[in-house]
């Protein structure tokens, strides 16, 4: 199967994702040492909610289209800004475009996409911008090659897998030993769909036995996980997280929870520090 998210643009999974997301950044602009973004299933970076292809799910008008009236103060007001500078309500940014957009000079933003056509258009996209490169790689091939960073000591690895082929947890939980092998210090954010309960389980225990510390999970659920051949919910998990996190983080899941009402919210400690 050849994933095309622009199906799934804006739907809650990515609201979810990107808020938290858009909170780990603004971590590490409280610094004025440089930072890495390496986001390694990048896609194309901009989606337009008014294609043929948004418009037969709809699936972003039970998540991004219900939040364009958020108030000023709300939890979610960091994020959905940077969506509306990147041209939103029609356009909705994937994670390397908002990520761009908080980016200062000294920082760097590395985009790896396997799929050739989108690679182009993700190339297109950040054409003229010295600090970002995009590169035409598997995403977890591109761990062993592009770790440790080069111009930065500090980093966020994101990995957000399609899930379109088996055995995707299993390449995830090896993903974290490499990246814990080559870039220690680095933040990990990982993305991953919640159907039947189990095979999050399975991926979670693989991470407590690995023997990573500091392990946070933070999922939302539209409905209970029984159906597994529905996207029922879904979950980031973050090694390292900054301190604070965690409490913003479940304020923001519990303003998604209510604004699109969602069966449940919850950030917990998968393994302390």
């Amino acid at each position: 199967m050849n994933y095309r998210h622009i199906y799934h643009a804006g739907n809650f999974a990515d609201c979810m994702k990107h808020t938290l997301l858009v909170s780990l950044i603004q971590h590490f602009l409280r610094k004025e040492a440089p930072f890495l973004v390496l986001d390694t299933h990048a896609g194309i970076g901009r989606y337009d909610l008014e294609s043929p292809e948004a418009e037969k799910t709809g699936e972003y008008q039970s998540g991004i289209g219900r939040l364009w009236a958020e108030a000023p103060d709300s939890p979610l007001a960091p994020w959905l800004e940077l969506v509306r500078r990147a041209g939103g309500p029609r356009f909705y940014p994937g994670s390397p475009l908002l990520a761009s957009l908080m980016l200062r000079p000294q920082d760097q933003l590395i985009c790896c996409e396997k799929h050739p056509v989108d690679k182009r258009a993700l190339y297109r996209l950040f054409a003229g911008q010295p600090n970002i490169s995009v590169h035409e790689r598997d995403a977890y091939e591109s761990l062993r090659a592009l770790l440790p960073p080069k111009t930065a000591k500090r980093g966020l690895v994101l990995i957000d897998p399609p899930f379109e082929e088996p055995g995707e947890f299993d390449r995830l939980a090896e993903a974290l030993q490499t990246i814990r092998t080559r870039f220690a210090a680095g933040m990990i954010a990982v993305w991953y769909p919640i159907k039947h309960r189990t095979p999050v389980r399975q991926f979670h225990t693989s991470v407590e036995q690995a023997g990573h510390r500091n392990v946070l999970v933070a999922e939302l659920l539209m409905r209970p996980p029984h159906n597994p051949d529905a996207l029922n919910g879904a979950g980031l998990l973050v090694i390292k997280p900054p301190y604070g996190f965690a409490a913003q983080a479940q304020q923001q899941l519990e303003r998604l929870k209510t604004a699109l009402s969602a069966f449940d919210a919850t950030v917990n400690e998968l393994v302390p520090e």
